[in-house]
């Protein structure tokens, strides 16, 4: 049974301010890929530069867009991702063996990027017809690929920044003006959007920008950076599994676990993803089919006590877990408060909770969100060691 929240709460020291920004150290470049609810770079390289060392395992059972994964690797150490969505994976691989722009231009040149009949469904609220046609075709190109078995890592790569650049608000994503990056607007927002802006699709040439933001994020790479990314290739696993059940990874294993879990249902994976599943052919009803959703605190707590059970598991003796929650419910609900019984309970000792409060963020700015009033602009990250094996002389 799980204790009550203020039992633990009271034993567990608290550390409040800005505890790690985005000038201590520039996020590595690779990291320049968006997706739904993600944590800056800078929050797991804290938490791994002081709780793992080089060759340690560093683990992720909500991996996202891989921002766990990334730092690991580029810090030294082994890693092991999990997600249950299947886009997680198709963003996270290729950044782990990032080839030169050269080839990729010459793939993309190779790719008859013409007429392509209509779409299933109807994008022309997002798209201009010559972008929708090129889309199409380099869709189908791409599909035909994967499940011919002729998939290469120059294919995952234009996959991967294709992915990511379905949708935006500059000139630099393949759409008109809309949502932020990191989730799709369904077409009749769409369509509301276009009205109130009084905007309609742009052409926009799907070869040159997929091929423009390759160049941006191969030419800010440190040749350093690139060399752990490759060696690292062979070593790191990424798994399509169940937070709760990840029986590939080994007991008393991981050194070191940074992640961030769905809170409640304030984010809807499935629906933010429903563009960037149709362009991968992921049928999105198996995707919500998969996805945990939780309505309530004692259904969120279910779920994650079962996740920590798991964790216990695969932790070593002396291993820590930073768990990143929020603020839900206007405010009114801090997780951090529910998730440190929950810890307590699969066999954790809470060390303490750190709370980084930071500034607004360009996409606090675009949501209207004030500071620590609206939304979560905060990281609560409470941080957990795994008990010592005691040795009890005979």
């Amino acid at each position: 049974m799980t204790e009550k929240p203020g039992t633990v709460r009271r034993s567990v020291r608290s550390f409040s301010g800005e505890l790690w920004t985005s000038g201590q150290r520039k996020g590595c470049a690779i990291h320049e890929i968006s997706y739904r609810a993600c944590f800056k770079p800078q929050v797991p390289q804290y938490f791994i530069d002081r709780y793992s060392k080089p060759g340690d395992i560093v683990y992720d059972p909500f991996m996202g867009r891989g921002t766990t994964i990334l730092e690991a690797v580029l810090a030294g150490r082994k890693a092991i991702g999990n997600d249950v969505n299947p886009l997680s994976r198709m963003l996270v691989e290729p950044r782990l063996d990032v080839p030169t722009a050269a080839p990729v231009e010459d793939r993309l040149d190779s790719i008859r990027l013409a007429k392509h009949g209509k779409p299933d469904i109807d994008l022309s609220m997002f798209y201009h017809p010559r972008t929708l046609q090129e889309l199409l075709a380099l869709r189908r190109y791409l599909i035909e690929r994967r499940d011919g078995g002729e998939e290469d890592r120059i294919d995952r790569w234009i996959r991967m920044i294709a992915t990511n650049r379905l949708t935006g608000h500059s000139p630099g994503f393949f759409s008109v003006y809309t949502l932020p990056p990191n989730q799709a607007a369904s077409q009749d927002d769409q369509r509301r959007i276009n009205k109130v802006r009084k905007q309609k699709p742009e052409y926009r040439n799907v070869r040159d920008l997929i091929l423009k933001k390759t160049r941006r994020i191969i030419s800010a790479l440190a040749d350093d950076q690139r060399e752990k990314l490759s060696d690292a290739l062979d070593q790191v696993v990424l798994l399509t599994r169940d937070a709760r059940d990840t029986d590939q990874i080994m007991s008393n294993s991981i050194q070191l676990t940074v992640t961030s879990p769905p809170f409640l249902d304030i984010v809807d994976y499935a629906k933010d993803n429903w563009l960037r599943c149709w362009f991968n052919d992921i049928s999105l009803e198996s995707v919500e089919r998969q996805l945990t959703k939780t309505r309530t605190v004692t259904e969120w707590t279910d779920v994650m006590q079962a996740v920590f059970r798991e964790l216990h598991r695969i932790t070593k003796p002396e291993g820590f877990v930073a768990f990143e929650v929020g603020e839900v419910r206007k405010s009114t609900i801090k997780l951090d408060d529910v998730i440190l019984p929950v810890g307590a309970s699969a066999g954790f000792d809470p060390v303490n909770v750190l709370i980084n409060v930071q500034r607004f963020t360009k996409t606090a700015h675009i949501w209207g969100v004030h500071n620590n009033v609206r939304g979560t602009n905060t990281n609560r990250i409470v941080l957990f060691r795994k008990k010592p094996v005691l040795f009890v002389r005979s």
